[in-house]
C-alpha cells in the first residue's frame, strides 16, 4: 500500500488559505492571498524539490487542480521546467462534488464515494503527494487517510482564513521524522507521520512528584 503525502504552507496561526497568488482563494473575504510570496526563499524551493522524491501520483483538489492545469502543462519551457515536466507526466487524480471537465493529460477524477477511491490510488501508487487542496486535506485528516504529512510554518500572524486543522479535526498522533529545519526568512520545515493511537492525558503535577 502507498503513502499518502500531504504538504502545506502555513501561518503562526494555522491558516493555509490562498499562499500563493491574491486571486488563488478569496473564499470568506480572505484578504491575504499570496501571504507566502514575500517569505519564500532558496531553502524552501530547495525543500520543496526534496520532498518530492519519488513521488509517482498526485491527489488534488478541485481548485487546486484548476489552478495547476492552467499553469505546469505551459511551464516545460520555463523557469520551473524540471516540476513542469514531473507534474505533467504523473497521474493526476482530482476529487470533486461536479463533473468537471478534466484537460491536463493524465488526470482522472474521483469517484462519489471518495474514500473507497483514495483507497483504491493507495493500491496503484507508491508516493501520492496532496499539494494545497485543503478542503480535501480535512477528510484525509477526518478518514485517517494520509500517512506523511509536511507543514511549512511561516512567521506571520494573519487573524482570518481557512486552517490547517479546522473545527472538528479528528484527534491523531503524529511522530517528527527528523529535526525541524528553518529558512533564511524564518520558514521552519516540519516532517511528520501519522502515528497510531490517539493522544494521551497524564498530570503534569503527578509526574514531578507532587
Amino acid at each position: 500500500m502507498g503513502l499518502i503525502h500531504i504538504g502545506l504552507f502555513v501561518t503562526l496561526d494555522g491558516v493555509a488559505q490562498a499562499p500563493g497568488a491574491p486571486d488563488e482563494d478569496a473564499a470568506g473575504g480572505f484578504a491575504f492571498g499570496g501571504w507566502q510570496a514575500p517569505l519564500f526563499d532558496d531553502v524552501v524551493g530547495g525543500q520543496v524539490d526534496e520532498g518530492m522524491a519519488g513521488m509517482d501520483a498526485l491527489l488534488l483538489g478541485r481548485r487546486t487542480y484548476d489552478i495547476f492545469a492552467a499553469y505546469w502543462p505551459h511551464q516545460e519551457d520555463g523557469v520551473d521546467s524540471e516540476i513542469a515536466r514531473r507534474f505533467n507526466r504523473l497521474p493526476k487524480y482530482v476529487a470533486s462534488r461536479g463533473t468537471p471537465t478534466l484537460e491536463w493529460a493524465g488526470s482522472t477524477l474521483l469517484g462519489p464515494d471518495l474514500t473507497g477511491a483514495i483507497r483504491e490510488v493507495r493500491e496503484r501508487h507508491e508516493n501520492i503527494h496532496v499539494i494545497g487542496s485543503l478542503n480535501l486535506v480535512q477528510t484525509l485528516f477526518a478518514e485517517r487517510l494520509f500517512d506523511r504529512l509536511t507543514l511549512w510554518v511561516y512567521p506571520i500572524v494573519l487573524g482570518q482564513g481557512k486552517k490547517v486543522f479546522a473545527e472538528g479535526a479528528v484527534p491523531t498522533n503524529l511522530s517528527l521524522l527528523e529535526p525541524a529545519r528553518t529558512s533564511e526568512k524564518g520558514a521552519v520545515l516540519l516532517r511528520y507521520a501519522r502515528a497510531d493511537g490517539t493522544p494521551g492525558t497524564g498530570d503534569m503535577g503527578a509526574d514531578r512528584g507532587q
